[in-house]
Protein backbone atom coordinates (compact mmCIF):
# COMPACT_ATOMS: atom_id res chain seq x y z
CA UNK A 1 0.00 0.00 0.00
CA UNK A 2 1.18 3.49 -0.85
CA UNK A 3 0.43 6.74 0.98
CA UNK A 4 0.68 9.94 -1.02
CA UNK A 5 -0.12 13.54 -0.18
CA UNK A 6 0.04 15.36 -3.51
CA UNK A 7 -2.51 15.58 -6.28
CA UNK A 8 0.13 15.08 -8.96
CA UNK A 9 1.32 11.81 -7.43
CA UNK A 10 -2.22 10.41 -7.11
CA UNK A 11 -2.92 11.22 -10.73
CA UNK A 12 0.34 9.63 -11.85
CA UNK A 13 -0.29 6.39 -9.96
CA UNK A 14 -3.94 6.09 -10.99
CA UNK A 15 -3.03 6.80 -14.62
CA UNK A 16 -0.57 3.91 -14.56
CA UNK A 17 -3.19 1.58 -13.10
CA UNK A 18 -5.77 2.68 -15.65
CA UNK A 19 -3.35 1.95 -18.49
CA UNK A 20 -3.19 -1.60 -17.15
CA UNK A 21 -6.95 -1.89 -17.65
CA UNK A 22 -7.78 -2.17 -13.96
CA UNK A 23 -11.12 -1.12 -12.48
CA UNK A 24 -10.59 1.59 -9.86
CA UNK A 25 -12.69 1.97 -6.71
CA UNK A 26 -12.68 5.03 -4.48
CA UNK A 27 -13.74 5.49 -0.85
CA UNK A 28 -13.72 9.18 0.24
CA UNK A 29 -13.39 9.60 4.02
CA UNK A 30 -12.45 12.16 6.65
CA UNK A 31 -10.38 9.61 8.52
CA UNK A 32 -11.03 8.38 12.08
CA UNK A 33 -11.79 5.13 10.30
CA UNK A 34 -14.24 2.68 11.86
CA UNK A 35 -16.09 -0.49 10.86
CA UNK A 36 -18.42 1.47 8.60
CA UNK A 37 -15.47 2.65 6.53
CA UNK A 38 -13.98 -0.84 6.59
CA UNK A 39 -17.23 -2.19 5.14
CA UNK A 40 -17.00 0.31 2.28
CA UNK A 41 -13.37 -0.64 1.62
CA UNK A 42 -14.17 -4.34 1.62
CA UNK A 43 -17.01 -3.80 -0.84
CA UNK A 44 -14.71 -1.76 -3.06
CA UNK A 45 -12.07 -4.50 -2.81
CA UNK A 46 -14.59 -7.11 -4.00
CA UNK A 47 -15.85 -5.04 -6.92
CA UNK A 48 -12.66 -3.35 -8.10
CA UNK A 49 -9.06 -4.22 -8.99
CA UNK A 50 -7.49 -1.18 -7.33
CA UNK A 51 -8.82 0.67 -4.28
CA UNK A 52 -8.09 4.28 -3.36
CA UNK A 53 -9.07 5.79 0.00
CA UNK A 54 -8.87 9.52 0.64
CA UNK A 55 -8.36 10.84 4.17
CA UNK A 56 -9.17 14.53 4.30
CA UNK A 57 -11.04 16.52 6.93
CA UNK A 58 -12.80 19.00 4.68
CA UNK A 59 -13.13 22.44 6.31
CA UNK A 60 -15.78 23.74 3.92
CA UNK A 61 -18.46 21.35 5.18
CA UNK A 62 -18.15 22.47 8.80
CA UNK A 63 -20.09 25.42 10.17
CA UNK A 64 -18.52 28.10 12.42
CA UNK A 65 -19.74 26.41 15.61
CA UNK A 66 -19.05 22.84 14.52
CA UNK A 67 -16.22 20.49 15.46
CA UNK A 68 -13.66 20.95 12.65
CA UNK A 69 -10.75 21.68 14.99
CA UNK A 70 -11.45 18.77 17.34
CA UNK A 71 -12.46 16.28 14.65
CA UNK A 72 -10.29 13.18 15.31
CA UNK A 73 -7.20 12.86 13.14
CA UNK A 74 -4.78 9.92 13.25
CA UNK A 75 -3.26 9.12 9.88
CA UNK A 76 -0.97 6.40 11.27
CA UNK A 77 -3.88 4.46 12.77
CA UNK A 78 -6.02 5.00 9.66
CA UNK A 79 -3.18 3.77 7.44
CA UNK A 80 -2.97 0.55 9.45
CA UNK A 81 -6.72 0.01 8.98
CA UNK A 82 -6.44 0.61 5.25
CA UNK A 83 -3.49 -1.75 4.91
CA UNK A 84 -5.28 -4.54 6.79
CA UNK A 85 -8.34 -4.09 4.58
CA UNK A 86 -6.41 -4.41 1.34
CA UNK A 87 -6.41 -0.80 0.17
CA UNK A 88 -3.86 -0.04 -2.57
CA UNK A 89 -3.49 3.72 -2.24
CA UNK A 90 -4.20 6.28 0.50
CA UNK A 91 -4.51 9.91 -0.56
CA UNK A 92 -4.01 12.24 2.42
CA UNK A 93 -3.80 15.82 1.15
CA UNK A 94 -3.48 18.97 3.22
CA UNK A 95 -6.02 21.77 3.20
CA UNK A 96 -3.49 23.79 1.20
CA UNK A 97 -3.43 21.06 -1.46
CA UNK A 98 -7.20 20.95 -1.81
CA UNK A 99 -7.82 24.68 -1.43
CA UNK A 100 -4.62 26.39 -2.61
CA UNK A 101 -6.34 29.77 -2.78
CA UNK A 102 -9.66 31.31 -1.80
CA UNK A 103 -12.31 29.07 -3.33
CA UNK A 104 -14.48 30.95 -5.81
CA UNK A 105 -16.00 27.92 -7.51
CA UNK A 106 -18.65 25.87 -5.76
CA UNK A 107 -20.86 22.93 -6.71
CA UNK A 108 -24.38 23.09 -5.28
CA UNK A 109 -27.33 20.73 -5.59
CA UNK A 110 -30.54 22.65 -5.02
CA UNK A 111 -33.78 21.42 -3.41
CA UNK A 112 -32.35 18.15 -2.05
CA UNK A 113 -30.16 20.12 0.37
CA UNK A 114 -32.92 22.29 1.89
CA UNK A 115 -34.37 19.75 4.32
CA UNK A 116 -33.10 17.33 6.96
CA UNK A 117 -29.44 18.09 7.78
CA UNK A 118 -29.34 20.81 5.14
CA UNK A 119 -31.88 22.88 7.06
CA UNK A 120 -29.74 22.76 10.21
CA UNK A 121 -26.25 23.00 8.70
CA UNK A 122 -26.18 25.91 6.22
CA UNK A 123 -23.45 25.47 3.61
CA UNK A 124 -22.67 21.92 4.67
CA UNK A 125 -23.73 20.22 1.46
CA UNK A 126 -22.11 22.87 -0.70
CA UNK A 127 -18.85 21.89 0.99
CA UNK A 128 -19.56 18.18 0.52
CA UNK A 129 -20.46 18.37 -3.16
CA UNK A 130 -17.55 20.69 -3.94
CA UNK A 131 -14.91 18.55 -2.23
CA UNK A 132 -16.36 15.37 -3.74
CA UNK A 133 -16.18 16.91 -7.20
CA UNK A 134 -12.55 17.83 -6.55
CA UNK A 135 -11.74 14.32 -5.31
CA UNK A 136 -13.60 12.62 -8.15
CA UNK A 137 -11.62 14.69 -10.66
CA UNK A 138 -8.33 13.91 -8.92
CA UNK A 139 -8.78 10.18 -8.38
CA UNK A 140 -10.63 9.48 -11.64
CA UNK A 141 -12.11 6.21 -10.40
CA UNK A 142 -14.77 4.01 -11.99
CA UNK A 143 -16.79 3.60 -8.78
CA UNK A 144 -17.16 5.51 -5.52
CA UNK A 145 -18.55 3.99 -2.32
CA UNK A 146 -20.69 5.76 0.30
CA UNK A 147 -22.61 4.61 3.37
CA UNK A 148 -26.37 4.74 3.85
CA UNK A 149 -25.92 6.27 7.31
CA UNK A 150 -25.34 9.56 5.50
CA UNK A 151 -28.37 8.97 3.30
CA UNK A 152 -29.02 12.59 2.36
CA UNK A 153 -25.41 12.98 1.33
CA UNK A 154 -25.62 9.85 -0.82
CA UNK A 155 -28.81 11.02 -2.52
CA UNK A 156 -27.33 14.47 -3.15
CA UNK A 157 -24.13 13.00 -4.62
CA UNK A 158 -26.08 10.68 -6.90
CA UNK A 159 -28.19 13.57 -8.17
CA UNK A 160 -25.07 15.70 -8.73
CA UNK A 161 -23.49 12.93 -10.80
CA UNK A 162 -26.64 12.48 -12.88
CA UNK A 163 -27.19 16.20 -13.48
CA UNK A 164 -23.58 16.78 -14.52
CA UNK A 165 -23.38 13.58 -16.61
CA UNK A 166 -20.27 12.46 -14.74
CA UNK A 167 -19.20 8.90 -15.67
CA UNK A 168 -18.80 7.55 -12.16
CA UNK A 169 -20.90 4.84 -10.54
CA UNK A 170 -22.01 5.70 -7.01
CA UNK A 171 -22.47 2.64 -4.78
CA UNK A 172 -24.42 2.99 -1.52
CA UNK A 173 -23.59 0.39 1.13
CA UNK A 174 -25.72 -0.59 4.15
CA UNK A 175 -25.30 1.14 7.49
CA UNK A 176 -22.99 -0.74 9.87
CA UNK A 177 -24.27 -0.88 13.45
CA UNK A 178 -23.06 -1.69 16.93
CA UNK A 179 -24.63 -4.65 18.78
CA UNK A 180 -27.34 -2.38 20.24
CA UNK A 181 -28.20 -0.87 16.87
CA UNK A 182 -26.33 2.43 17.12
CA UNK A 183 -24.91 3.37 13.72
CA UNK A 184 -21.12 3.42 13.85
CA UNK A 185 -19.73 6.93 13.54
CA UNK A 186 -16.48 8.78 14.17
CA UNK A 187 -18.43 10.99 16.56
CA UNK A 188 -19.55 8.11 18.80
CA UNK A 189 -16.24 8.39 20.64
CA UNK A 190 -17.35 11.80 21.95
CA UNK A 191 -20.23 10.23 23.89
CA UNK A 192 -20.02 9.88 27.65
CA UNK A 193 -20.96 6.40 29.00
CA UNK A 194 -24.50 7.43 29.94
CA UNK A 195 -24.96 9.20 26.59
CA UNK A 196 -23.67 6.16 24.74
CA UNK A 197 -26.31 4.00 26.44
CA UNK A 198 -29.09 6.44 25.55
CA UNK A 199 -27.87 6.75 21.96
CA UNK A 200 -29.25 3.30 21.14
CA UNK A 201 -32.74 4.83 21.39
CA UNK A 202 -32.22 6.50 18.00
CA UNK A 203 -32.24 3.21 16.15
CA UNK A 204 -34.95 1.84 18.43
CA UNK A 205 -37.17 4.75 17.38
CA UNK A 206 -36.57 3.92 13.72
CA UNK A 207 -37.41 0.25 14.23
CA UNK A 208 -40.62 1.18 16.05
CA UNK A 209 -41.59 3.30 13.05
CA UNK A 210 -40.88 0.46 10.65
CA UNK A 211 -42.82 -2.05 12.75
CA UNK A 212 -45.88 0.20 12.95
CA UNK A 213 -45.76 0.92 9.23
CA UNK A 214 -45.58 -2.76 8.35
CA UNK A 215 -48.58 -3.39 10.59
CA UNK A 216 -50.59 -0.92 8.48
CA UNK A 217 -50.01 2.52 10.01
CA UNK A 218 -49.14 4.88 7.16
CA UNK A 219 -49.90 8.28 8.71
CA UNK A 220 -46.64 10.17 9.07
CA UNK A 221 -47.82 12.23 12.05
CA UNK A 222 -48.62 9.07 13.99
CA UNK A 223 -45.31 7.45 13.11
CA UNK A 224 -43.30 10.53 14.07
CA UNK A 225 -45.19 10.79 17.37
CA UNK A 226 -44.24 7.18 18.13
CA UNK A 227 -40.58 7.93 17.45
CA UNK A 228 -40.73 11.06 19.61
CA UNK A 229 -42.11 8.98 22.43
CA UNK A 230 -39.17 6.58 22.22
CA UNK A 231 -36.59 9.36 22.19
CA UNK A 232 -38.41 10.98 25.09
CA UNK A 233 -37.35 8.11 27.33
CA UNK A 234 -34.03 9.95 27.77
CA UNK A 235 -33.84 13.54 28.97
CA UNK A 236 -30.32 13.66 27.50
CA UNK A 237 -31.57 13.32 23.92
CA UNK A 238 -32.36 16.60 22.21
CA UNK A 239 -34.01 15.82 18.84
CA UNK A 240 -33.01 18.15 16.03
CA UNK A 241 -35.40 16.69 13.49
CA UNK A 242 -37.49 13.58 12.90
CA UNK A 243 -38.82 13.40 9.35
CA UNK A 244 -40.29 11.00 6.84
CA UNK A 245 -39.65 12.11 3.27
CA UNK A 246 -39.89 10.92 -0.30
CA UNK A 247 -36.84 8.81 -1.06
CA UNK A 248 -36.10 10.56 -4.36
CA UNK A 249 -37.06 14.20 -3.76
CA UNK A 250 -36.70 14.37 0.07
CA UNK A 251 -40.03 16.22 0.17
CA UNK A 252 -42.05 15.64 3.38
CA UNK A 253 -44.80 13.03 3.19
CA UNK A 254 -48.17 12.98 4.92
CA UNK A 255 -48.74 9.28 4.30
CA UNK A 256 -46.33 6.54 3.34
CA UNK A 257 -47.59 5.61 -0.10
CA UNK A 258 -44.20 5.31 -1.81
CA UNK A 259 -40.59 4.49 -0.86
CA UNK A 260 -39.61 6.78 2.01
CA UNK A 261 -36.58 7.84 3.98
CA UNK A 262 -37.17 7.90 7.73
CA UNK A 263 -34.43 10.12 9.13
CA UNK A 264 -33.57 11.74 12.41
CA UNK A 265 -30.84 13.79 14.04
CA UNK A 266 -30.32 14.43 17.73
CA UNK A 267 -27.81 15.80 20.17
CA UNK A 268 -26.55 14.05 23.26
CA UNK A 269 -24.48 16.55 25.17
CA UNK A 270 -22.14 18.14 22.62
CA UNK A 271 -22.42 15.26 20.14
CA UNK A 272 -24.69 15.34 17.10
CA UNK A 273 -25.81 11.96 15.76
CA UNK A 274 -27.83 11.04 12.68
CA UNK A 275 -29.51 7.82 11.56
CA UNK A 276 -32.10 6.61 9.07
CA UNK A 277 -33.85 3.67 7.50
CA UNK A 278 -35.36 3.17 4.06
CA UNK A 279 -39.02 2.20 4.26
CA UNK A 280 -40.67 0.60 1.24
CA UNK A 281 -43.78 -1.29 2.28
CA UNK A 282 -43.61 -3.42 -0.86
CA UNK A 283 -40.17 -4.86 -0.03
CA UNK A 284 -37.88 -5.39 2.94
CA UNK A 285 -35.92 -2.38 4.20
CA UNK A 286 -32.91 -1.80 1.97
CA UNK A 287 -30.40 0.74 0.81
CA UNK A 288 -30.66 4.08 -0.91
Amino acid sequence: MQIVKTIAEVRRLVSTVRQEGKRIGFVPTMGALHNGHVSLMKTARKQCDYVVVSIFVNPTQFGPSEDFEKYPRNLDSDAITCRKTGVDLVFAPSVKDMYPRENWTWVEVENLTKSLCGAHRPGHFRGVTTVCTKLFNIVDSDMAFFGQKDAQQAIVIRRMMADLHLPLEIVICPTVRESDGLAVSSRNQYLKPTERKDASLLYHALTICEDLARKGENRVKVLIAAMQQVLGRSVAIEPEYIQIVDLDTLEPLETIDRPALVALAARLGTTRLIDNIILDLNVSSGDV
